[in-house]
């Protein structure tokens, strides 16, 4: 078994989660968000990011708005919806049911 590829795979388990934390705060746009998951280490790219960020669109979790920039075209910027904010809370309970389990188990 390859611990990358174990590795890899808790990260895009994660990745959701960690997309709809940053929406959380505040509106984001998409290079915004690839930015903090790097530097919270967690290395996502624009092929990863869109798609999930359409998915969870379609899920009705997200919505966007186009708001001009200073550096040339309107800029998408997204931000949870009431049901984003509903499942977010749910995630939030599922990570802290998970974490507990294994820091448990890491004291056995």
């Amino acid at each position: 078994m390859n611990a990358d590829n174990v590795k890899s795979q808790m990260r895009k388990g994660i990745l959701e989660y960690c997309i709809l934390l940053i929406l959380d705060s505040e509106p984001a746009y998409a290079p915004d968000i690839i930015r903090i998951l790097q530097e919270a280490k967690l290395i996502v790219v624009e092929g990863t990011l869109y798609p999930l960020l359409t998915r969870l669109k379609n899920m009705s979790l997200l919505s966007y708005q186009w708001i001009e920039s200073n550096q040339g075209p309107p800029r998408k910027y997204y931000k949870l919806t009431q049901e984003g904010e509903a499942f977010l809370n749910e995630l939030g309970t599922a990570w802290e049911e998970i974490s507990e389990t294994i820091n448990h188990l890491k004291k056995i």
